[in-house]
């Protein structure tokens, strides 16, 4: 059979966007190659038609869910603190801690990924200052570059509250913590604890 010139790419970005779904649901570890082109719909023999190795794949995967994050959160949040206050309270949403298939790769993978070989923590480096650096533009516009620290030790303190409330079997301890980890979170931002219009999930629930 003949394919098209998009084919390839087109065959290429499904498996790594469902691989990215796999991997956050299962592990690094718990997901086999066999288990990832499953997914895809392909067989193991197509695997290298794509990717060199399993850890080729795993990075590319990481770095593809971290640029979607960006994308559909970070990009759309409003400028300013209040766009901070919208990444904050989407991240440490229920929704977004019950949904770890669409959500962040950071809360989801964090510790293989430290345990991973340096492409791959490379390709998540550059992908999560992408994410980072729309934080810190929006707590220092005219120089984002000095805000990158405080940013990143913002988002490691949501991703690690995010990882301990999908652990806790009481679910109104798991609620609590995600109330609280708001707070803390805006705190470390300089951002005043007040509702917000929700603008940010409503733009997260229509590109679902």
């Amino acid at each position: 059979m003949r394919y098209g010139k998009d084919h390839k790419p087109v065959t290429r970005q499904r498996i790594i966007e469902t691989a990215g779904r796999r991997l956050k649901r299962d592990g690094i570890d718990g997901s086999s190659v066999a288990t990832l082109m499953k997914d895809a719909g392909l067989t193991n023999g197509a695997f290298y038609t794509h990717f060199t190795s399993k850890d080729e794949l795993v990075a590319t995967a990481v770095a593809d869910q971290l640029h979607t994050q960006n994308a559909i959160i970070v990009a759309h949040a409003s400028p300013g603190h209040d766009g901070l206050e919208q990444i904050v309270r989407w991240y440490l949403s229920a929704r977004h801690r019950n949904s770890p298939d669409d959500g962040c790769p950071s809360a989801a993978l964090l510790d293989e990924i430290g345990r991973c070989a340096d492409p791959t923590k490379q390709a998540y480096t550059d992908g999560v200052l992408i994410v980072i650096d729309g934080i810190a533009a929006r707590l220092a516009p005219s120089d984002p570059r000095s805000a990158r620290t405080r940013a990143l030790s913002a988002y490691a303190m949501m991703a690690g509250t995010l990882q301990l409330s999908r652990a806790l079997a009481d679910q109104q301890l798991a609620d609590d913590l995600l109330e609280q980890g708001i707070r803390n979170a805006l705190n470390l931002l300089d951002v005043e604890n007040e509702p917000t219009s929700g603008t940010l999930n409503r733009v997260h629930e229509g590109r679902r």
